[in-house]
């Protein structure tokens, strides 16, 4: 029997493991090249994983539900479609306990789920050592500040309080250990069920939702600017290009290039914006990337991911923006997709919203909400004098990071991003 081993890939940056959602296959099924094996699920998206081989399926190692880090051997094929030799047996046996073999700990380490209770956060299997091996409670681990991406705890970040806990004395220890709860580890309100109600627990991609929302809220220091924008001169231009636009490439043409390009022009403009925050540390982004976010048919949402926003023309971001929300919304985005943006657009206006406050999108540091176009009467100066007139206005508000982003350079940057959309350039072609 010649066994291929199926494993865990590797899905993106900073993923180290992913949930096995579903099997489409059994043990003894046949398979060929490319047919589909299993669904896994990351914080960041959900792939299905095709068979690299043609054969039988010799061995399922794990069930579904089950965490599996990066790496791991998930399941056997058997490329010879099971006319194998003797003790073929043993071998696919000695793969399975070599994988499901735990990893050796210096000290009996907290469990998982204790560490699940105690902290929303993802640790890796490293981090979960060092703090076995260190007698780091799962409480303790949940206080220490997380660098990585979504605030998660990386191995220099557990180094760094390891070593400053062995500089303390024992006083300090003790005091630490007594310290009042931090409103992360306070009980959480009691809500009463009455009589009717009904109890719906969330989808796993709503709870992601959640935790990377709480996360950001409790790590950036959310500032909101807001203005009104006059766009009469952006809308006239696209009712006169749209048509065209859609007739050519049998797609929908809407505001959000326009707006994706005077993001990407003010964020060249003001590249402060355009940057991450690393504990004390500013880093500042060479790619314009630009996150678009998108409400899913099942009602959460996500976030697709322009790449170089900054060097593509009206037309390229439009089909950019429609190719990703497309996918989206059919479930079929990459890792690729939605990962590397430096900044986030959401669309309020979708709903006919006048604006929003939205919360960062980690580890970004800045998101724009765009409100709906309503008609408004408005005070014009002409040489003539003033007028009254009809205009097409929208409200922008700018979320930023205050430990990065102070209020001059935040309001700088929102009123650029107006003037751009203001004084579009109604010659453009699409």
């Amino acid at each position: 029997m010649a066994l291929f081993e199926i494993k865990m890939p590797k899905m993106g940056e900073s993923i180290e493991e992913a949930t096995i959602t579903k099997w489409f296959v059994k043990e003894g099924d046949m398979v060929q090249e490319d047919d589909v094996l299993l669904e896994i699920a990351t914080d960041k998206v959900d792939s299905e994983i095709p068979s690299p081989v043609a054969g039988k399926v010799a061995k399922i190692l794990f069930k579904v539900n089950d965490l599996v880090p990066v790496g791991k051997v998930v399941a056997l094929i058997d490329t010879e479609g099971g006319a194998g030799t003797t003790g073929s047996s043993a071998a696919a046996t000695s793969v399975v306990e070599e994988t499901k073999q735990p990893e050796a700990q210096p000290k009996a380490p907290a469990s998982k789920a204790e560490y699940k209770e105690a902290d929303a956060r993802f640790y890796s299997p490293l981090v979960r050592s060092i703090a076995s091996r260190e007698q780091i409670s799962p409480e303790e681990l949940s206080r220490i500040p997380g660098t990585g991406r979504n605030g998660r705890v990386r191995k220099q970040d557990i180094l760094a309080w390891v070593q400053s806990r062995a500089k303390q004395p024992e006083v300090a220890k003790t005091e630490i250990k007594s310290a009042p709860e931090t409103i992360a580890e306070k009980a959480k309100p009691s809500v009463s069920v009455w009589p009717g109600d009904e109890v719906i627990e969330m989808d796993r991609v709503r709870k992601l939702i959640a935790d990377h929302m709480v996360m950001s809220k409790r790590t950036a220091a959310h500032v909101t600017n807001i203005l009104e924008a006059d766009v009469t001169e952006l809308v006239m231009w696209r009712n006169r290009v749209k048509d065209e636009f859609e007739a050519r490439e049998k797609q929908k043409f809407t505001f959000m290039p326009a707006v994706t390009q005077a993001v990407a022009r003010a964020l060249r403009d003001f590249p402060r914006v355009n940057i991450s925050v690393d504990g004390y540390n500013i880093i500042m982004r060479k790619a314009v990337n630009i996150g678009i976010a998108v409400a899913t048919p099942d009602g959460n949402l996500i976030v697709p991911v322009v790449k170089n926003a900054d060097q593509l023309s009206l037309t390229g971001l439009a089909l950019e923006i429609n190719r990703l929300a497309d996918l989206a919304r059919k479930g079929k985005l990459s890792p690729d997709d939605i990962q590397g943006g430096t900044f986030s657009i959401t669309n309020f206006g979708t709903f006919r919203n006048l604006m929003g406050t939205p919360v960062i999108n980690q580890p970004q540091a800045a998101i724009l909400a765009v409100g709906t176009i309503e008609k408004k009467t408005a005070v014009l100066e002409t040489p003539s004098g003033d007028v009254i007139a009809i205009r097409h206005k929208m409200y922008l508000s700018l979320t930023y990071d205050h430990r990065a982003i102070d209020g001059a350079l935040g309001g700088a940057f929102l009123r650029r991003v107006a003037d751009y959309l203001e004084k579009f350039d109604t010659t453009a072609k699409v």
